[in-house]
């Protein structure tokens, strides 16, 4: 079977990294159906790599684009805005997330991230990771790059024993009264 042969399968195969499966697959896999429309992991990659091109990347020149599903089939994206006071920058994920956020979504099903990097697949920054964490562990990342390959992981394995709003909930040693 040829390379664009291969491609052109619906299939994801999965590889271990130690005790770390990842599974990899390409743009027409994973097909699901939310609303009555299809939405599959081809149309989320590819509404990530459109949100890429609306990055604001002026210092650094990596442009990065987000996709978010909520369960309800709706799908907001994101793209980096950098700023001169470097440590202002927005990231692609969080801006996705933020919008779905400011809608009154807290349940996502998947994030699709795209940059345009052709030899690796593109990983959210730790930050993000802990952004993602926010919303729960058990939902699908998809680190891609720009020919539609993808790996599917999720936020769990992307952010093993992770802190998250559960953990304010437990018990203390002690009880600190907030006096403000």
């Amino acid at each position: 079977m040829d390379k664009s042969a291969k491609l052109q399968k619906d299939y994801t195969q999965q590889s271990n990294m130690g005790d770390l499966k990842i599974r990899h697959g390409f743009m027409n896999a994973h097909a699901n159906v939310f609303n009555g429309h299809l939405l599959g992991v081809k149309e989320l990659i590819q509404q990530s790599l459109e949100a890429k091109k609306f990055a604001y990347c002026p210092y650094s020149k990596f442009r990065v684009g987000a996709a978010l599903l909520t369960h309800d089939g709706t799908v907001f994206t994101g793209c980096n805005v950098e700023n001169a006071c470097f440590n202002l920058g927005i990231c692609a994920e969080k801006i996705a997330i933020s919008k779905a956020v400011s809608e009154g979504y807290r349940d996502f099903k998947a994030i699709a991230i795209a940059s345009d990097m052709c030899e690796h697949f593109i990983s959210p920054c730790g930050g993000c990771r802990q952004f993602m964490r926010e919303f729960g562990v058990n939902w699908d990342v998809y680190l891609s790059k720009p020919d539609g390959s993808y790996v599917e992981m999720k936020v769990e394995e992307l952010l093993p024993i992770s802190f998250g709003p559960e953990d304010l909930k437990l018990k203390k040693v002690n009880n600190i009264q907030n006096e403000y």
